[in-house]
């Protein structure tokens, strides 16, 4: 039977945002389904909460400070093992419709007189997926994103005649007297686009996946169907813009004693523009019906999407996983966007259904193990079949979880941030070399390490919310210095030898190997090379002619 993945991340979806997943008002059926079909992974952790590093850690397997992409714009070198890397060999086709936030290593492709336009440059520079589309959803005019040609001439064929419809169309809205609304400005959230439904981004970039399904027929393929929603400019086509008024909106999460003092590095964060515009709650309420709505054309999505693999008769060989690449304050925390580590930015929905008959009994089980966006590449590497390579891949399979046989595979989840790209660096006075945060979670504890700064710590089973800093309250220390210790060992892993691995190493017998290659090192004379190589003792001496 031949296998397939279908790899499905929206971009900015937080966790709590899905009925499944606890979501009150919003109501996911189609999403929801998908958990009852496999496991819903409960406390799973990105390896940053920003889209470029976290996706290039959901891409290779490894964490930020191993691959080097620490922000947006940050290429990936080249050299830099991924998905498709790992699954080419193993002849599955790894592609892409939407988006990956991919920067290519252009030195060092000039270096290695790498073309872009070549197959193997091509693949470099798109995380190693073939582009089937890409689409990183950031299309406004100027000369930094490149526009997707295929949606422009998709809008222009559906009668749309806006220069650039993503921004005009997709992501704009309309007054009374025919003025264009701009979605990138939050007071236009809880309008209508001018986009009908069906040719906004999301419904066209399922409909691509739809076409990549087809094309590829009998070969094994691994798609990775990249929406950019619910990630700003914040606003949705009718009917989806006005089904989820302020009644259905969660009060946020913050409290007037977080402002009292915070965490240096968590009180420059509150003060920039997008946090302080989620305190306005006018500001917040539109946001929020936009960003609801979003989510629930994006379930609708997944009602089609499922209904075609059945009817292509794909269903019951494909393994199917529903993600996001970070969450959004929403306000939560002073705070907007994402970028520090609350659950609200760090932690994401993640749904993995098995196909295999032997991932039966786990179906529709919440699972509660600490689960890393890293354990995707060797989730998937193992379902096609391949060899374990842990000298290059840091996370773990979770197909044990899968099938029953553990219940976790790691005690601690670790995220990064390097923040030496904001103004928050500036403000703080911080060299960019200092500018990073790194986050350690046990299933209880919280804890945040701050280079030059003291450490934040919460306590999750007292403080589910995450309301109180117990970092600088010398009655945790003892915890501090606990998990402290615990982040110094995890940095002094090796990461950067991915050419051999620690089995290969072990294996090798390097005194015997050298002794029978003729390195002779430190031998007095042939009596110990013969305790070690006894069938040279019956070679003869040479002698000098």
């Amino acid at each position: 039977m031949t296998k397939n993945v279908l790899f499905i991340m929206c971009d900015q979806l937080r966790w709590d945002y899905l009925s499944c997943t606890g979501h009150p008002h919003l109501h996911t059926p189609n999403i929801d389904a998908l958990a009852a079909r496999g496991v819903l992974f409960d406390r799973a952790y990105v390896q940053s909460p920003i889209c470029g590093p976290s996706r290039m850690s959901f891409y290779t397997g490894r964490y930020v400070s191993s691959h080097g992409s620490t922000w947006n714009g940050i290429p990936l070198k080249v050299g830099e093992m991924t998905l498709g890397d790992h699954l080419r060999p193993l002849g599955v086709r790894t592609a892409l419709c939407g988006k990956t936030h991919m920067t290519a290593d252009v030195d060092g492709m000039k270096r290695l007189g790498l073309s872009p336009d070549s197959t193997i440059g091509a693949l470099v520079s798109e995380c190693g997926f073939e582009p089937y589309e890409r689409d990183d959803g950031l299309h406004p005019d100027g000369p930094r994103y490149a526009r997707n040609k295929a949606y422009d001439a998709h809008m222009k064929a559906k009668g749309y005649p806006d220069e650039n419809p993503w921004d005009t169309v997709a992501n704009a809205a309309e007054d009374e007297d025919g003025n264009i609304l701009s979605g990138w400005f939050m007071d236009n959230a809880d309008k209508p686009a001018r986009a009908a439904d069906e040719d906004s981004e999301t419904p066209y970039i399922t409909d691509r996946a739809m076409d990549f399904i087809q094309e590829a027929g009998d070969t094994p393929w691994c798609l990775h169907l990249s929406y950019i929603k619910p990630h700003w400019p914040y606003i949705v086509p009718a009917p989806y813009h006005d089904m989820y008024g302020p009644e259905t909106h969660l009060d946020p999460v913050r409290s007037e004693a977080e402002r009292t003092d915070p965490h240096p590095v968590y009180g420059a964060f509150m003060e920039e523009r997008v946090s302080r515009a989620f305190c306005d709650d006018g500001t917040r309420t539109r946001v929020l019906t936009a960003y609801m709505g979003l989510i629930k054309q994006i379930d609708d999505q997944m009602g089609r999407l499922m209904a075609f693999l059945d009817a292509q008769g794909l269903t019951d060989e494909t393994m199917i996983v529903f993600t996001s690449d970070h969450g959004d304050y929403l306000g939560d925390h002073w705070m907007g966007e994402k970028e520090l580590f609350h659950d609200a930015s760090s932690r994401i929905p993640l749904i993995v259904v098995d196909p295999a008959p032997e991932a039966d009994a786990t179906r529709g089980m919440t699972s509660a193990a600490l689960v890393e966006a890293i354990d995707l590449v060797p989730t998937f590497l193992d379902y096609f079949g391949g060899e374990e390579v842990p000298h290059i891949l840091e996370g773990a399979s979770l197909r044990p979880i899968l099938h029953g046989q553990v219940e976790d595979v790691r005690d601690v989840a670790v995220s990064e941030y390097d923040y030496s790209m904001r103004d928050v660096r500036r403000r703080l006075g911080v060299e960019v070399k200092d500018a990073k945060l790194t986050m350690l979670f046990d299933g209880r504890w919280k804890y945040v390490f701050a280079e030059g700064f003291r450490p934040m710590l919460f306590d999750l089973d007292t403080d589910p919310q995450e309301l109180t800093d117990l970092g600088a309250d010398p009655a945790h220390a003892d915890e501090t210095a606990r998990l402290e210790r615990h982040f110094f060992d995890w940095t002094r892993r090796t990461a950067q030898r991915t050419t051999r691995s620690d089995a290969w190493i072990a294996a090798r017998d390097t005194v015997l190997g050298e002794a029978k290659a003729g390195i002779l090192i430190g031998y007095r004379n042939e009596a110990e090379l013969h305790d070690v190589l006894p069938e040279t003792a019956a070679k003869p001496a040479q002698k000098a002619s």
